[in-house]
């Protein structure tokens, strides 16, 4: 395996096969998985993880924008769906309906201007309706929906009704249970609205993870999928709750990202000496460091100064000093195994007996899950492993 980049990720093929195998028993045949893989597919590299997703029988995939539409569609097959639940400009709306591209309509404009593209290029568009069910972010609000009925009435020829939708505020937390309840009779009454308009939505769908598991009567036609799917609870608060309605005591999840390097140099300091940069570190004794190609400038948090673990021979060491743009130093004076250069090197994953978590990482950078994933830089490579 030649990599020339300073580390690189493994993505698993059988966690991910596992994974989806939990989801599909717990949701059911009749509901419809789409793949959320917005954010560059939750750090795992979106064109690594379309493919793998299709071969494991996934054929629905959601974005946030144009741009990752054009990625997903680039990298799919001709039998699977691209939803963009966010951004696609009105100029770019011609290009989506062309290429079967589903979208999200929740403002007038956006509705307007698909309708006149549909006619424009002959071919019908196909809009999912978002409502604003009390998140208060996107969505056509109840007195505007009267006006988006008649629309779509009139104009069937051109706009297919493919979706009704909404998202609930934050259901990974029981804080919002009362909030989230209001929206679920907020859009059980929209439902009633679209039924009295004569309208007949293929799909219903307003679930992410942490509402497919918490709200399964709203898993609906569709559930988009995006944390879970590559094996994370969306917090501990989920994984708690699901297993103590389970009476279970393990995580069913399996992880697909592990994140790894190699060794680039060993040498020794002595006592009394600084490490890196400045004077966060003092050598009480004297030390054997390895030196890593890897820092923040890779999503390798700074706030892991002196305080970050990772895995060399089976063990784990100690990050010393400061986290530099492309480099860290680790302690490895205790290894009963001399290190040497090119020694691999575990950030996130497992190496022998032991396994660093993207959440334990993720607690002492003081990040969550979501925003350490996403924030591993694109260039990084990703193979796919078994």
């Amino acid at each position: 395996m030649k990599i020339y980049h300073t580390s690189y990720l493994e993505i698993s093929k059988s966690a991910l096969e596992h994974n989806l195998q939990f989801l599909k028993n717990f949701i059911g045949d009749d509901v419809k998985i789409s793949s959320v893989v917005k954010g560059n597919a939750y750090g795992h590299g979106l064109e690594v993880f379309v493919p793998l997703a299709e071969n494991c029988g996934i054929n629905h995939f959601s974005v946030f924008s144009a741009d990752e539409a054009l990625r997903v569609h680039n990298s799919i097959n001709e039998n699977s769906t691209v939803m963009i639940m966010g951004l696609i400009n009105n100029e770019k709306l011609e290009w989506a309906i062309e290429n079967n591209i589903e979208f999200y309509v929740f403002e007038p404009d956006r509705l307007e201007k698909a309708l006149e593209a549909a006619k424009r290029i002959g071919k019908i568009a196909k809009i999912h309706i978002e409502v604003e069910t009390g998140m208060n972010r996107t969505g056509f609000a109840m007195d505007q929906l009267p006006a988006v009925f008649q629309l779509l009435k009139n104009n069937s020829s051109h706009l297919c009704f493919k979706g009704l939708c909404t998202h609930f505020a934050g259901a990974e937390s029981i804080a919002n249970y009362y909030r989230i309840k209001k929206q679920q009779h907020v859009f059980r009454k929209v439902i009633k609205k679209v039924d009295a308009a004569g309208l007949n939505p293929e799909q219903k769908h307003t679930a992410c993870s942490a509402a497919a598991l918490r709200y399964p009567k709203f898993q609906m036609d569709l559930v988009r999928l995006g944390i879970i799917q590559y094996g994370f609870f969306p917090n501990k608060e989920i994984l708690i709750e699901y297993l103590t309605k389970k009476k279970e005591n393990q995580n069913p999840l399996q992880r697909l990202i592990s994140w790894k390097s190699r060794v680039m140099d060993v040498k020794k300091v002595k006592t009394g000496e600084f490490v890196g940069y400045g004077t966060s570190y003092l050598a009480n004794s004297d030390l054997k460091i390895a030196i890593i190609p890897v820092g923040y400038a890779h999503g390798f948090n700074r706030n892991l100064s002196n305080q970050g673990i990772v895995l060399i021979n089976g063990q784990r060491v100690s990050v010393v000093g400061t986290v530099n743009m492309n480099m860290i130093t680790v302690d490895v004076s205790n290894q009963v195994n001399s290190v040497k250069k090119g020694d691999e090197v575990v950030l996130i994953g497992k190496q022998g007996d032991l396994e660093i978590s993207v959440s334990s990482f993720s607690e002492f950078s003081e990040q969550v899950n979501y925003e350490l994933l996403t924030r591993l830089p694109e260039n990084l490579p990703r193979l796919v492993v078994d």
